[in-house]
């Protein structure tokens, strides 16, 4: 049996560099006191943050971590190519948000490999809507990917209205209010409860099917849900010409079942 290799005899071996990883911290609905603690502990203590924004924005995820960040915390603003310029179902538009994807992709596996952790950063929940997503399977088999839940913006935003939003057998659907203009008034007839994401320049067509599905007087403008500057207002009531972007559209259902009514002490 040989003996040992001694200490100080060179092995022609770079030194390992230390494991890195890719952290999805989950924000939950903007309120930085709803964020969990184990995301509000990778945030506070990470070296590199990535996040999306639009381009010469601030963005609304790095907003919600304003004042948390580590002194000397490298920052990576992921800013999205293109918005609401051209169609969102177009071929252009999808080209280019896959490039955008493949790129980011390849410089957060680069940091990894360098022995950096990230810290990628998310409203609401990454695995519920989230842009994350579209990294989370270009990295999925690569890089070690930890996701940490976070509650998603429609909960903060029906707990904000102080109204239960589905009750006893209520089925709740979630539409985008980028479906075409049938699509949603065919689910909206159909549904209990709904919660419509995406709304911004598509409020317009999501009022008209609410109204052609007999639902716009129950509905609800929720806009920046637990925020400061947070809004509520009946949709019926709101400018046709305002589109706020961070909005959800929200109709409380009304239970399926006879509640039986509380009786006082």
């Amino acid at each position: 049996m040989s003996a040992p290799l001694p200490h100080s005899l060179p092995t022609g071996l770079p030194p390992a560099l230390p494991r890195g990883r890719i952290i999805c911290a989950g924000l939950g609905p903007g309120d930085p006191e709803l964020m969990s603690v184990r995301a509000d502990r990778a945030i506070r203590a990470a070296r590199h943050v990535a996040y999306f924004r639009k381009p010469g924005r601030q963005g609304q995820a790095r907003r919600i971590v304003r004042g948390m960040l580590a002194p000397g915390a490298v920052e990576y603003p992921m800013e999205y190519p293109v918005t609401t310029e051209l169609p969102f179902d177009g071929a252009d538009y999808n080209d280019l948000l896959s490039g955008f994807y493949d790129d980011w992709t390849a410089r957060l596996q680069s940091l990894v490999a360098q022995g950096h952790e990230v810290v990628v950063l998310c409203e609401g929940d990454p695995f519920f809507y989230g842009s994350f997503m579209h990294l989370y399977v270009r990295l999925q088999g690569r890089v070690p990917v930890e996701v940490i839940p976070g509650i998603p913006g429609m909960v903060g935003c029906w707990n904000a209205t102080q109204v239960p939003i589905s009750w006893g057998d209520d089925v709740l659907t979630v539409l985008m209010g980028t479906l075409p203009e049938p699509e949603l008034i065919r689910h909206m007839r159909g549904a209990d409860a709904l919660a419509i994401m995406k709304t911004g320049r598509n409020l317009p067509r999501v009022r008209r099917a609410l109204a052609a599905a007999g639902r716009l007087e129950d509905a609800w403008l929720i806009e920046r849900g637990t925020m400061e500057d947070q809004r509520l207002a009946r949709l019926v009531e709101v400018d046709a010409a305002d589109c706020p972007y961070f909005a959800i559209v929200l109709v409380h259902g009304r239970g399926r079942r006879p509640i039986a009514a509380v009786r006082s002490a």
